[in-house]
């Protein structure tokens, strides 16, 4: 690597497999979408089966690579995860489109999902702990794009794929198998996280990354945060009274991020548009819209982030929220057919673009400090996962049962608590050093 590689280069090549890992992130997510319903009618699966273990089981993988996650991540380092994240991708794209029965499909989707758990942790950590802080929020946002990029991508190839055979769903689930694979070449030559190197102590690593990048932060910065930490950096948790805000700040942001519906909705969007009355094809059609949205909004909510902040964005996508889930509830109460569902969906997941999906990473990874921020990443990230595996779950049963109306109802009035949360409580961090925010977080 060039000892005098200019830092805009460096980002242009770094963020190369780094937007692969979180654009195989959002296509992993959703791409079942396009499967669910034949899934469900090729097995005989009853709602709540299908919901749990067909459809849910990617995202209990998801859960447990979150709650696990920050042991590979700080033990063998962000780059060593990354890899390893690439590997699983590839396992789960090919063992799901080859498996003959529900269960074996349920595990190759669970090694997906420890993937995706994993890379929440891994690739944001990594993003965050070498990018400048005046750019922090867009080149972590970046990751966030190329989740929705992804997720555009998969409804893409699920429409482009439907009907080419009776088991199109093969095709949908086994195009994953060739990015992963780029992926995980090209994550073989990224650097190692120069924070994470002075963490254990490995000083000389740490200066040649510092060196070859030249980035905005010194050697002698970082060995001084770690040494302001003292010796009882090593045994201190994110549990302990110190750091109660920056926990308490990262759950409640997974928390209301899930209890929005977002990802009930991504991965049922084409049964809530048939249920809306739209048809198949249609409703495949709709999904592509929904991604295109996300996909531009996404952008706007990077472009923003560090201009207006964090807060600011999430104002505008708490009231959006409101107003969206309110309109779409009211339409399956009083029947409204058409195309009047999809609109208010589409008001929906531009809210939620330009607020939580653009903050929520970014924030997660900000709010702890160096030593602790690999276990505080995995706490958020469990809890967005352990209610991201829970309510798509349920979706199929409660559609069932209580109706759709009653559903998107609840999600709306969460949607209120979540903007007197973000009034109240949620700090702006946009232009703080990692080491500031730390230590004015911790003190408070």
């Amino acid at each position: 690597m060039p000892s005098s590689w200019p830092l805009q280069d460096f980002f242009l090549v770094l963020m190369q497999p780094l937007s692969l890992v979180s654009t195989l992130f959002g296509f992993d997510t959703v791409v079942i979408s396009g499967a669910d319903k034949k899934l469900q009618e090729l097995w005989g699966s009853s709602d709540t089966f299908h919901g749990l273990v067909v459809m849910g089981m990617a995202l209990w993988g998801t859960v447990i690579g979150a709650i696990f996650g920050a042991i590979p991540t700080d033990k063998l380092g962000r780059k060593k995860t990354l890899i390893w994240i690439g590997v699983l991708y590839s396992i789960s794209a090919v063992g799901s489109a080859l498996t003959h029965d529900p269960i074996s499909f349920a595990i190759f989707r669970f090694v997906g999902g420890l993937g995706v758990g994993a890379s929440t942790i891994a690739a944001p950590a990594y993003i965050s702990e070498i990018a400048p802080a005046k750019n922090r929020g867009k080149l972590v946002g970046m990751y966030q794009f190329n989740i929705v990029l992804g997720i555009l991508v998969a409804y893409m190839s699920n429409y482009l794929l439907s009907g080419i055979s009776e088991q199109d769903w093969r095709f949908m689930l086994g195009a994953e198998a060739i990015p992963a694979l780029v992926y995980t070449i090209l994550v073989l030559y990224v650097p190692k996280s120069p924070r994470w190197l002075v963490v254990q102590k490995r000083y000389d690593e740490a200066e040649r990354v510092v060196q070859s990048l030249g980035l905005d932060f010194g050697l002698d910065d970082l060995k001084s945060e770690v040494n302001t930490i003292g010796s009882k950096g090593s045994k201190e948790t994110i549990f302990m009274k110190k750091y109660r805000l920056p926990l308490i700040l990262a759950f409640l942001i997974a928390f209301f991020n899930q209890w929005s519906g977002i990802n009930a909705f991504l991965y049922y969007a084409p049964r809530i548009f048939e249920l809306a009355g739209l048809g198949e094809s249609t409703a495949l059609l709709s999904s592509i819209g929904i991604g295109a949205t996300n996909l531009v909004f996404t952008l706007i909510g990077i472009y923003l982030i560090d201009r207006l902040g964090r807060k600011q964005l999430m104002y505008f996508g708490s009231i959006g929220y409101i107003i969206s889930l309110a309109l779409v509830s009211a339409a399956f109460f009083f029947n409204w057919t058409g195309m009047s569902v999809p609109l208010f969906l589409f008001v929906f997941i531009a809210s939620h673009a330009i607020g939580q999906g653009a903050v929520i990473w970014v924030f997660i990874s900000e709010v702890f400090p160096n030593h602790l921020r690999g276990a505080g990443q995995a706490f958020g990230c469990s809890t967005h996962w352990v209610l991201a595996a829970l309510i798509p779950s349920f979706v199929p049963f409660l559609f069932g049962t209580i109706g759709p109306g009653i559903v998107f109802g609840f999600f709306a009035f969460m949607m209120v608590l979540q903007l007197c949360w973000v009034f109240l409580m949620m700090p702006e961090t946009k232009g703080m050093s990692l080491e500031d925010l730390g230590r004015q977080l911790s003190a408070k």
